[in-house]
């Protein structure tokens, strides 16, 4: 006979067998994704509301998870592990003698997730998270993006291009404004019109952070009166003109 774990409201289920313990820990992180998909933020995820979700006691999601942060962390690590590998697929890619391609290829990489995986994007990075100390904040599978940015800024640096800020903030910077950029892009546009802008921008980040050729003097020329990216801001804002905005 099976023995089973009590859960609130009365119901069971088998305790899972020797050996079946991932196939558990995956049904737990599948309930995860399905709350904050469901709710649009952890703030209401608590370890009772999964456990309920899963059919177990509260208590056999510590077996596999110490609290919610890293219970949630390890729910959305597959996807920041997908955008990652895009981005690793990106660079491997580009054969470009100049070290600014890979990073701008990246860059590309890391919009184009955004473009395609809306609904993941936004549980990665524009839903709540749990809140945790900045000491284990290094842990977050986000890091690995970060990485990423920072080691393709270190090789432009290493190549003689300067950089306009140190190499950690320039790679944070960077992030920053393509979030900023593609979460303009979820919450105003719904179609594909600007979708070859969101790349433009990543382009101009990029080109606000590392000189344009080798050398120190000067790092950076003079911006040109107009730009593709600028024009089609422009067109976009002359048809909110036209709407007496």
């Amino acid at each position: 006979m099976k023995v089973t774990e009590s859960v609130a409201g009365g119901s069971g289920r088998a305790r899972s067998q020797r050996g079946h313990g991932e196939q558990l820990r995956g049904e737990i992180l599948a309930a995860v994704n399905s709350l904050l998909a469901e709710w649009g933020s952890a703030d209401r995820l608590t370890i009772r509301a999964v456990a309920k979700q899963v059919g177990i006691a509260p208590p056999s999601i510590y077996l596999h998870f110490k609290d919610k942060a890293e219970l949630v962390w390890a729910a959305l690590s597959d996807k920041y592990g997908d955008l990652v590998g895009r981005m690793a697929a990106a660079e491997t890619a580009c054969t470009a003698a100049d070290p600014r391609e890979p990073l701008r290829a990246q860059a590309h990489a890391y919009c184009r997730f955004a473009l395609s995986n809306p609904g993941h994007y936004r549980l990665m990075f524009e839903v709540p998270q749990p809140a945790v100390e900045v000491s284990r904040i290094s842990g977050h599978p986000a890091r690995h993006v970060s990485a990423r940015l920072r080691a393709g800024f270190l090789r432009c640096q290493e190549a003689g291009y300067a950089l306009s800020l140190p190499v950690e903030q320039a790679a944070q910077t960077l992030w920053a404004g393509l979030h900023g950029a593609i979460s303009l892009h979820h919450s105003l546009f719904d179609d594909e019109s600007t979708d070859a802008l969101l790349l433009l921008l990543s382009d101009g980040l990029i080109d606000s952070l590392v000189a344009g050729t080798p050398g120190v003097s000067p790092p950076f020329a003079t911006a040109p009166a107009e730009t593709a990216a600028s024009r089609q801001i422009k067109a976009i804002l002359s048809g909110a003109q036209q709407h007496g905005e």
